[in-house]
């Protein structure tokens, strides 16, 4: 066709934001297999909270999309039973912090339960909702779970950036046997992504436990998850401009953790900067750090590991405290040059 003049180009990457692609995922997997179900506060006729689940229930009806009570202990017990029971539940609490109401059916029932039983009783279930700081909400709706729910053996942990992140996580999710925690982030959700014509498959799945790299670079590795992931991009692209190429990779899952791509990075770039909006003490960036360590990768460092973390602070309401208490961009910059001692 080229040698008759024609012009063969391949399908354009569409923009999609993180919303559509959370309800695309969710559509998709309703269709798919009759024994996943959605339940959650708003979940169904309010279209969701977040309009994730926008035209679900009209889709599927009452026996699908599954309105609640505000009772987070009582809807996800609910969802555990049923996944027990042979179902595929998407349980949504409205912030992770409320999934607090609910962590004895998240940990001491969903997580341990295949264990306990010696794998004869599976837990296919998937727990997810906006979790981390929002915007003026203070401490009650801004906490970061990752690290709570990372701890836990029986668990897994995803933590999505973009909109293929959040569509292809979600998909391999519900698909897995076991009981997924899904840590999505509200700002996110309005945020247009390019999407390549493979994420727009119905079959396309990102699988759990494998990191992304978003950017190559060769002076220093910056590590981190959800919208932080942004701002490192961010910071990359300001620091490029002095001379300092960082790589930037995306975790993706929180736990298992994707570890080896940290080290090949480390190896290659000499200098690690982690980032991540939640509490500094027992977080996320710390087991990246200790990993490292203890790891072959550590005999690559030239200058100790740094983190860039949230205020180890409950999260005020004031703006201006609120992004004080955030990583920004000129936090990222300056644990850069902090590593890199310029």
């Amino acid at each position: 066709q080229q040698r008759r003049g024609f012009r063969v180009s391949a399908p354009a990457a569409i923009q999609v934001t993180v919303r559509d692609a959370l309800n695309q995922a969710l559509d998709e997997e309703l269709e798919r297999d009759e024994r996943v179900f959605l339940l959650g506060e708003e979940v169904a006729q309010y279209d969701g909270a977040y309009k994730i689940s926008r035209g679900l229930w009209k889709k599927y009806g009452d026996k699908r999309v599954i309105d609640t009570p505000i009772s987070e202990m009582g809807f996800a017990g609910i969802a555990v039973g049923a996944a027990m029971a042979g179902l595929r539940p998407v349980c949504e609490f409205m912030t992770f912090n409320f999934s607090m109401q609910a962590i004895d059916q998240v940990i001491n029932s969903a997580a341990k339960t295949c264990y306990m039983s010696a794998g004869s009783i599976g837990v296919p279930i998937v727990f997810r909702g906006p979790n981390g700081a929002s915007a003026g909400v203070a401490a009650q709706h801004s906490q970061c779970f990752a690290a709570w729910y990372g701890h836990c053996p029986g668990l897994k942990v995803v933590s999505p950036w973009s909109a293929e992140d959040a569509k292809g996580l979600l998909k391999a999710s519900i698909r897995d046997d076991n009981p997924v925690v899904m840590l999505e982030n509200e700002l996110l959700y309005g945020v247009p992504f390019e999407m390549s014509e493979q994420a727009q498959s119905k079959e396309f799945v990102i699988p759990i436990g494998k990191a992304k790299i978003e950017r190559q670079g060769t002076h220093v590795t910056l590590v981190s998850h959800s919208r932080p992931v942004g701002h490192c991009l961010e910071a990359a692209t300001v620091l490029a401009k002095e001379g300092v190429e960082c790589e930037v990779i995306n975790l993706r899952t929180i736990r298992p953790m994707d570890i080896e791509t940290v080290e090949a990075s480390v190896v290659k770039t000499n200098h690690l900067v982690t980032v991540e909006g939640g509490w500094p003490q027992f977080g996320v960036g710390a087991e990246i750090c200790a990993r490292i360590m203890e790891g072959p990768a550590f005999n690559y460092l030239d200058a100790p590991a740094v983190r860039v973390t949230g205020a180890d602070v409950p999260m005020p309401y004031a703006k201006i405290l609120e992004d004080n208490c955030i990583p920004q961009v000129k936090d990222i910059v300056f644990a850069v040059k902090k590593a890199l001692n310029i």
